[in-house]
């Protein structure tokens, strides 16, 4: 809640520091103040791996229900109220109530995926995925569904890999992602290089 209070400023703080670079400022304030908290808790080493690394392998059916519900009703209120939050992102217009509503909902989504998965695997397909989207295409749609198909495979080969060999799951899954992003930059860079050999 008071993230997404403060996040809701944000075109405000834009007018003086790049939002990016506060948003870093944030996430790494609330890390530290995580770390901090935990520090003082009879168990905060084992809290503070399950916050890093999430306990995807023992989410339970209920847990999975409960998601699904949180996801689907989230879901539907971006749906239905999709033209305000698309004014909101590329028409810079909407006004600080409708900032506060989104990322109010994003928090809860972060909230609910970081206790499954974990704040690596979760910022990583936030992040990832749209990254190697755009190495291919400027368009939001295509960049979607390039990121959807990536992030799914990803997910699999990591959960496979981590099943076969008892390695953590997260990390696995964060280093599948990463490596792809590195070998996607590397073929796009070698393709461009190609065309302008080319044309020349």
């Amino acid at each position: 809640m008071l993230g997404a209070s403060v996040l809701s400023l944000s075109r405000h703080i834009a007018r003086f520091v790049n939002i990016e670079d506060f948003i870093g400022v944030l996430y790494i304030f609330s890390l530290s103040a995580s770390i901090l908290v935990l520090d003082r808790t009879p168990h905060g080493l084992e809290e503070f791996k399950t916050i890093m690394n999430g306990s995807i392998l023992w989410v339970t059916p209920g847990e999975l229900y409960k998601t699904f519900v949180i996801y689907s009703v989230i879901g539907l209120f971006h749906f239905v109220f999709r033209k305000r939050f698309f004014a909101l992102s590329f028409e810079d217009r909407g006004g600080v109530f409708w900032e506060f509503l989104f990322f109010l909902s994003f928090a809860l989504v972060l909230v609910k995926s970081v206790q499954t998965a974990g704040i690596l695997q979760v910022f990583s397909f936030l992040v990832i995925p749209v990254l190697i989207g755009k190495l291919f295409t400027k368009d939001l749609k295509k960049v979607l569904v390039l990121g959807w198909m990536i992030g799914v495979a990803s997910s699999v080969f990591g959960l496979w890999l981590s099943y076969l060999y008892d390695i953590p799951t997260a990390p696995l899954i964060v280093a599948s992602l990463s490596l792809t992003f590195f070998t996607m930059l590397v073929f796009k860079s070698r393709m461009r290089g190609a065309e302008s050999t080319i044309r020349q």
